[in-house]
């Protein structure tokens, strides 16, 4: 089926105007995170969940909290900690003496956008109660299975530095994630604007956008082109993260790769090219759009051997590596 392009690029132009308006708006408190604002905007346009990993005072839950309050979701955040309860998180059923019988108390995953913060400081079974919800998009409790609202959409943090009183996210819970970012330090020109903002009054986000535009988008987004040579490149990409040895000048990584990406690696690269290449007012993807949503998409779902962990070679070194290796359509 032939697709119209030029009248895609048209219409995804005219949706994607909402992109730049919610940007700046967010921009007034947040300095410096284009980054992570981008990804976090793919994330909510992609139904794909979101971990961010940095060090404290980064502005990682300021930065999920403005995103909320700039499209009029409902917000919650949950302050992961030892004790926590999986009812904690989506609710549980209270008895009623006067009525005799029990009542369903919703938990805060019953919310657009959910921050879990430092989800690593809940033991394995809080997580995956949390993570249950994330790949089901539903809740059960008593007798009962409600479904979440949506969008739905999970960013969890976590501080890396802190191993004591800390449970690491098993691989597999990780690879439900559809990005991880990596948030770094400001530079000196944007620290000194957080200096001029965050000394004064704060300044209040003020809604842009509606629920039903997200969903416009999501909608339009679903459109957009990706041809078969941008398929088998991502596929490509993929498998050489499994079988490096199949591609010519990737054979040294066959000693450096524990485990290449999963499926979910195929699906969530496309998804998120697809939705980076509406941020960009375009009606199809490109490879450069792969590439720039790559590391991302892969970090964490590639796990290298403890000769690469000797050698201080990380999974995005492999990455860069597997795009320098793979030909580009």
């Amino acid at each position: 089926m032939a697709v119209d392009i030029d009248g895609l690029n048209k219409k995804i132009m005219q949706e994607s105007i909402f992109v730049s308006k919610l940007l700046n708006e967010i921009s007034n408190v947040l300095v410096g995170q284009r980054y992570v604002l981008e990804r976090m905007l793919i994330g909510l346009l992609s139904d794909g969940h979101i971990l961010l990993e940095g060090l404290p005072g980064l502005a990682k839950t300021l930065a999920v909290k403005s995103l909320a309050s700039s499209i009029q979701a409902d917000y919650k955040r949950i302050q992961f900690t030892p004790d926590l309860l999986p009812a904690d998180i989506v609710g549980t059923l209270i008895y009623n003496p006067q009525s005799c019988g029990f009542a369903v108390k919703k938990g805060p995953v019953f919310a657009n956008i959910v921050l879990a913060d430092e989800i690593n400081r809940a033991p394995a079974k809080v997580q995956s109660a949390l993570l249950e919800a994330m790949q089901e998009k539903q809740v059960t409790i008593g007798d009962t299975t409600y479904e979440l609202p949506k969008p739905f959409l999970v960013m969890a943090t976590q501080n890396p530095i802190e191993q004591e009183g800390t449970y690491s996210l098993p691989e597999a819970q990780v690879d439900r994630f559809m990005l991880k970012l990596k948030v770094s330090y400001p530079d000196k020109a944007d620290e000194k604007v957080i200096l001029e903002i965050m000394t004064h009054a704060i300044p209040k986000i003020n809604s842009v956008v509606s629920l039903s535009e997200v969903q416009k988008a999501k909608d339009l987004i679903e459109q957009i082109y990706v041809d078969d040579k941008v398929k088998n490149y991502i596929v490509d990409i993929v498998f050489a993260s499994r079988n490096p040895e199949e591609y010519g000048g990737l054979k040294d990584l066959k000693n450096l790769i524990a485990y290449g990406a999963s499926p979910r690696a195929t699906i969530n690269l496309t998804l998120a090219a697809k939705t980076y290449a509406f941020l960009q007012g375009r009606g199809y993807v490109i490879p450069e759009d792969i590439k720039i949503i790559g590391h991302d998409v892969l970090r964490h779902r590639i796990l290298v051997t403890y000769e690469a962990e000797a050698d201080s070679i990380t999974s995005d070194d492999i990455i860069d590596k597997i795009f320098g290796g793979v030909e580009v359509p």
